[in-house]
């Protein structure tokens, strides 16, 4: 998870209240306290997270709670709005036409935020164009050209040509039509002048409707001065702060940038080229206090499953067919959402209720089991009563499990169907999905 660090403290800090017999002038001076350490080892700026205790601090034990709220909700809700406010205004990227220009220094991470960028808008029903207009870095066309090939994203370029201007008039001429052109381009070790001549010159050829800046994460609080630096030069419209998971600076980053007139447009979380979240204050500090993120579940559910098999696999588990060919599909669709570590955190109180260690065995189990099924035969997954201790057998060996691996996996499928016949013996609840289908609800997005 994003900021794990920070927000295992911050979640501490929220039991600590909930557990409290009452909240009191010593409660609250402690959990400021705690909350104070728990920012500042996340390299937020000192000023910044004496500011956010000392109005924590204030609201608590000077604001009466709202009818119906008591005392201990109250001073939840002001810690979580507080630590909103420190990460600033939500902005979004709408789906419009657009030229988005991705500027910043040196191993920042631009051109893989570029395809991080450009399958966003393309998953969206954007068509999409990039454009390679680093001129300095070797191989930067090949990279980005080889990103576009996964993500199914055209690239322009011309291989040798030292102009950037250049390339990306040609570029926008290339994919004039397109909904959304992005622009990589190079980056230095420092802002330099000729960067910023550099990025004044393509800005004055492309037009672009963004300029945004790509920061990494270990930077911490100096992402703040970088991204002003830059905002000042060219008039950065947001940033995008990358490699957000594996840093513990990452609050240092967000709340220095928060500072600047740049918004947090986007973070990355993870290498993979679907760890990319549209940057959401208020989401994402309920994700890390424990509070859930349904909205971003949905959102990611919809994303990654196939709607018409997801539709498919309802009818039959609500006509009362459940083989393990229902039970892979629902598999299938969980694991292709991404881990069950980031799915859980936004889910509220699963954090707090499952280990990382007990997640990881899920995790383990769903991937054994899936191997498990490819080792079976047709007939196998429609009857799996007719699994007995040979097949048991035949199956482990193909798979390269244990026989009891096998044995797992069918008593997790016995114990499915039957959770599966309770729920579908509920006359109202069937007739309600059945009633959703009807209207074209489905799987996951119902």
């Amino acid at each position: 998870m994003v900021m794990e660090k920070l927000g295992s403290s911050l979640k501490d800090v929220l039991r600590k209240i909930a557990n409290a017999s009452h909240v009191d002038q010593k409660l609250v001076k402690e959990i400021v306290r705690d909350i104070q350490r728990a920012l500042l080892q996340a390299d937020v700026n000192v000023k910044l997270a004496l500011e956010l205790t000392k109005s924590i601090e204030n609201r608590a034990l000077t604001e009466k709670p709202k009818t119906g709220m008591s005392v201990k909700q109250h001073v939840i809700k002001i810690v979580h709005d507080e630590l909103v406010s420190l990460l600033g205004e939500k902005r979004e990227l709408g789906l419009k036409k657009q030229v988005i220009m991705m500027v910043g220094l040196y191993g920042q991470g631009k051109t893989t935020s570029a395809g991080k960028l450009a399958r966003h808008f393309k998953r969206r029903g954007q068509k999409v164009g990039m454009v390679a207009a680093d001129v300095h870095r070797p191989a930067a066309y090949d990279q980005l050209s080889q990103i576009g090939e996964v993500i199914d994203v055209p690239v322009f370029g011309i291989a040798g040509e030292k102009s950037a201007p250049k390339i990306a008039k040609a570029g926008l001429e290339h994919f004039a039509g397109y909904d959304v052109i992005i622009l990589d381009t190079s980056g230095r070790h420092s802002l330099e002048k000729d960067l910023i001549n550099e990025i004044k010159a393509l800005s004055k050829v492309a037009d672009p409707t963004e300029k945004i800046m790509i920061v990494d994460a270990a930077m911490g609080q100096q992402a703040g001065p970088q991204a002003k630096a830059f905002h000042d030069a060219v008039g950065v419209t947001g940033v995008f702060i990358t490699k957000l998971d594996g840093s513990a600076k990452g609050g240092g980053a967000l709340s220095a940038v928060s500072e600047t007139e740049a918004p947090v447009l986007f973070i990355g979380t993870g290498e993979h080229i679907e760890d990319l979240e549209p940057f959401d204050s208020n989401r994402f500090i309920s994700r890390m206090l424990g509070m859930g993120d349904i909205q971003t579940l949905i959102e990611k559910a919809e994303e990654v499953v196939d709607e018409e098999k997801a539709e498919q696999t309802m009818r039959k588990i609500i006509s009362g067919k459940f083989t393990l060919i229902e039970m892979r599909d629902q598999m299938e669709m969980l694991t292709n959402m991404g881990p069950l570590k980031k799915l859980m955190s936004m889910v509220p109180g699963m954090p707090a209720a499952l280990s990382d260690e007990e997640l990881e065995d899920m995790q383990e189990k769903l991937r054994k089991f899936k191997i498990i099924m490819s080792s079976m035969t047709h007939e196998e997954l429609m009857d799996p009563k007719m699994i007995k201790s040979s097949r048991v057998r035949r199956i482990a060996k193909g798979s390269g499990v244990d026989n009891s691996d096998v044995r797992a996996l069918l008593n997790h499928y016995n114990l499915s169907r039957r959770q599966m016949k309770g729920i579908m013996g509920n006359r109202k609840l069937r007739k309600q999905l059945q009633k959703q289908m009807k209207d074209g609800g489905a799987g996951l997005g119902m």
